[in-house]
């Protein structure tokens, strides 16, 4: 199939990938209520369109937190990209480089931020609140040391949430000898992804807590370490310390809560990325594309707003900016693009989405990223 939408990258991802990794990037919370929401809630947005108006010229350029990017939007962190492509991380940040879209680091990645930062770019560097902040100020200082321009702070996962496809598939739960099985026939029939992935994108451990489980080299290791470190006693007032220990930009990631946007001003953040974690938390929430006009309506003024979740198309990425978000940050439309076929896939994607964006300003007359608004929506 040759791909022309960010959908197609889905089928072919699924067809590349072992089952237990195809269902882990694919997959929600609970009943996946949310996870649908987040797109059918994009559907029901009309644009208004218009003709006859100048846009021989667009702007598709935009400044967020101080940092310019040539497109408004990027790369949203993905855990473990190394096992959908051969360090995929990398693969990755090399396709959005080239199309001037910030690629933002997960703390859950396969490639650490130093083989990120040597091989192509120092990437935005995503944190999670962990319980050991010493090795979170581990973290942070290496993101410094690789000058990171950007901190992402993910406050939605004091815990991680219920998703029962990684059950069914044995991602999770798993173990002994059906672990064992299920991993040998996943990987038996899938060939290309056991070549390119499995026998030389090697090591498959989450390269930025390598330090905290020496002699571990599973992945299922590391991800009980992380797990286990989640930390359900953080609060605003731990942001003090996050700016103790990182002096350039924050955005905060992971708010739906209007009063939760309120809050994070009060904190001192930069940006905010409104988002709920593509579904992968607490099921039955409001869609991030539903809570993005409440929030710009709250704490527009204050920060720089962005959104992540449920975002399918450039179509998709104008209705966000429309309703107050500076920038968008795409999740699994590059990780379905990355396990079609890795970095020139995903820069294929990145592609047919900028074209679908300037398409959809031609069509509704706006010529800046930065000046569209709730105008070119059908609100009635």
């Amino acid at each position: 199939m040759r791909p022309a939408s960010v959908s197609d990258y889905r089928v072919l991802a699924r067809r590349r990938l072992p089952r237990t990794l195809f269902e882990y990037i694919d997959g929600g919370a609970y009943a996946e209520v949310t996870l649908a929401r987040n797109v059918a809630d994009f559907e029901a947005i009309a644009l208004r369109q218009r003709v006859m108006v100048d846009t021989k010229k667009l702007d598709l350029s935009t400044t967020v937190v101080g940092q310019p990017m040539a497109v408004p939007f990027g790369l949203a962190p993905i855990g473990m990209a190394g096992m959908y492509a051969r360090r995929g991380e990398v693969q990755a940040a090399r396709a959005a480089k080239a199309v001037g879209a910030p690629f933002c680091l997960s703390t859950m990645g396969i490639c650490s931020i130093e083989e990120v930062a040597r091989e192509v770019a120092a990437p935005w560097y995503q944190l999670y609140m962990l319980r050991d902040r010493g090795y979170m100020r581990e973290l942070i200082a290496r993101a410094k040391a690789a000058a990171c321009p950007v901190m992402v702070f993910t406050v939605d996962l004091p815990t991680p949430g219920a998703r029962y496809r990684d059950i069914r598939s044995g991602f999770t739960g798993a173990k002994g000898l059906d672990a064992l099985w299920l991993n040998a026939v996943d990987g038996a029939t899938h060939p290309t992804w056991l070549w390119d992935v499995w026998l030389q994108g090697r090591p498959h451990v989450l390269g930025n807590v390598a330090g905290a489980l020496e002699g571990k080299k599973s992945v299922g290791d590391f991800l009980a370490w992380i797990s286990r470190n989640f930390d359900r006693s953080m609060t605003w007032k731990d942001m003090d310390w996050v700016r103790e220990q990182w002096d350039g930009p924050i955005i905060i990631k992971g708010v739906v809560d209007p009063q939760d946007a309120r809050d994070a001003v009060k904190a001192g953040a930069d940006g905010l990325i409104v988002s709920n974690h593509g579904g992968r938390q607490l099921d039955g929430v409001t869609s991030s594309i539903a809570a993005l006009p409440r929030i710009a309506d709250a704490v527009g003024g204050d920060l720089d707003l962005m959104l992540d979740s449920g975002v399918r198309s450039g179509v998709d990425i104008l209705k966000a900016l429309s309703l107050g978000a500076k920038a968008v940050f795409l999740g699994r439309a590059w990780a379905w693009a990355l396990a079609a076929g890795g970095e020139k896939t995903v820069a294929q994607m990145l592609a047919t989405v900028r074209s679908e964006l300037a398409v959809a300003m031609i069509l509704t007359g706006c010529t800046s990223v930065q000046n569209a608004s709730r105008q070119l929506l059908d609100l009635d």
